[in-house]
């Protein structure tokens, strides 16, 4: 795709009042990334050339946004004296002819939805949808083809209330229409705020071509609301579903799966009912059953759960991982850890069991340490590994052994327990019976 074509400037300078939280709207994440990040991510496909106006929290938004992305230009919105839509663009210079102007709440867009903006020519292309119920939009009135005015609704005369054309809220213009009317915008109104959409009259009085384009609603959604976000989620989620679905991937009730945007797949894969897989998590011919969490970890032709938890920077080959075992950045190769385990910071060879109850004591209160734990080594239950700690090939750990030494050698049986006492008669005594 030839990518000089079109210039794109996204507006995500506003503070977002409606989300009723500290967090700049633009930063609230849906499916794993802020929604601004979904927006970026879209246009990138079809533009070499991205602008973010910013003004709200705009260190916390650029400093985030340059984490994923190389390459993007920053502007800065004066919103004391230049606040508006108008006064977003006063800042932008944008290097292609054609220039799309989208709005950083609307993490939906795809980039196919917006080859109508590049494919059109026309001085002015306005985005439009049709509701059933338009109640509350400014309506666009359309004759022979080209928007002739927008109005709205509190203005609309009885035969423009019937009208159910509203506005999107996207528009794509040539550079030089911008060039002309931003300097020509006012703030002479009940908001004493710069419109873009000023530009739309000014031009039309001018004979400018202003072109609608009908875009799909559900991709031109904006996110106001903590509701708006939700549902923003679930259409998202969809999409990630069936992407991986159609990919080859079986999910068991997939309206109860939550997937995140980094999460990949390989091969043939299981997904049941009620996981979350997070963050950019790869999983390769392997099994994750009910009720289990992934957390931008590695698995590869293994099964993980039901009810397991693995968190970041975990990675898994050839490995069961069974219910109630809670992994932390460990590698665990050719592993057996069935029930009520917690592995962390551990690095774990092939052919080892690890039994129910099992602990690496990673943390003393300071610092983090390493378990490591060779080849066919057996882990007894309810064992207690004081890290850091070796375990060489060959080894046998007793059930209830708390291991303090640093190395257990090749071959080796480990036994740290207790001995057995016994009280003849005591439970008499203590009760008085």
């Amino acid at each position: 795709m030839n990518k000089d074509k079109i210039s794109i400037v996204i507006l995500a300078a506003g503070k977002g009042s409606r989300m009723k939280s500290p967090k700049a709207k633009v930063l609230h994440s849906i499916c794993g990334k802020p929604m601004l990040y979904h927006i970026i991510k879209a246009s990138l496909e079809i533009s070499d050339d991205i602008t973010v106006v910013v003004a709200h929290q705009k260190d916390a938004v650029m400093e985030l946004m340059s984490s994923f992305f190389d390459n993007l230009h920053f502007v800065v919105q004066d919103a004391d004296n230049f606040p508006g839509t108008g006064g977003a663009m006063m800042g932008v210079k944008p290097k292609n002819e054609k220039v799309l102007v989208l709005n950083g709440d609307m993490p939906l867009i795809t980039s196919y939805a917006l080859q109508g903006f590049i494919n059109t020519n026309s001085d002015i292309i306005m985005s439009i949808f049709d509701l059933e119920n338009p109640d509350g939009y400014g309506r666009v009135i359309i004759d022979a083809g080209q928007v002739k005015r927008i109005v709205e609704q509190k203005d609309a005369s009885a035969y423009e209330l019937k009208v159910t054309t509203v506005n999107a809220g996207i528009y794509a213009f040539s550079k030089g229409v911008l060039e002309k009317y931003i300097p020509l915008l006012s703030n002479n109104n009940a908001q004493e705020e710069y419109y873009l959409t000023d530009i739309i009259s000014m031009a039309r009085a001018d004979g400018l071509i202003i072109s609608p384009l009908l875009v799909d609603e559900e991709k031109f959604k904006g996110v106001n609301s903590k509701k708006d976000l939700s549902d923003a989620e679930v259409i998202m989620q969809n999409k990630i579903k069936i992407h991986w679905m159609n990919a080859g991937v079986i999910m068991q009730l997939p309206s109860t799966i939550y997937i995140e945007e980094g999460v990949t797949f390989e091969g043939e894969c299981i997904v049941e009912n009620g996981c979350r897989l997070t963050g950019n998590t790869l999983i390769a011919n392997s099994h994750i059953k009910a009720g289990s969490v992934v957390e931008d970890s590695i698995v590869k032709n293994s099964d993980v759960g039901p009810l397991a938890h693995l968190r970041p920077a975990s990675y898994l080959e050839e490995t069961h991982v069974g219910n109630f075992v809670e992994v932390k950045k460990s590698s665990l190769k050719g592993v057996k850890a069935g029930h009520l385990s917690y592995i962390g910071d551990a690095q774990i060879d092939e052919g080892t069991n690890i039994g129910a109850g099992v602990i690496t004591c990673n943390y003393d209160g300071i610092k983090k340490y390493q378990t490591i734990i060779g080849k066919n080594v057996f882990v007894g239950s309810d064992s207690q590994l004081i890290a850091p700690v070796q375990i060489e090939d060959d080894v046998m750990i007793a059930a209830g052994t708390t291991l303090t030494s640093g190395k257990v050698e090749k071959g080796s049986l480990a036994i740290g327990r207790t001995k057995l006492r016994t009280i003849k008669d005591f439970y008499y005594k203590f009760f008085k019976k």
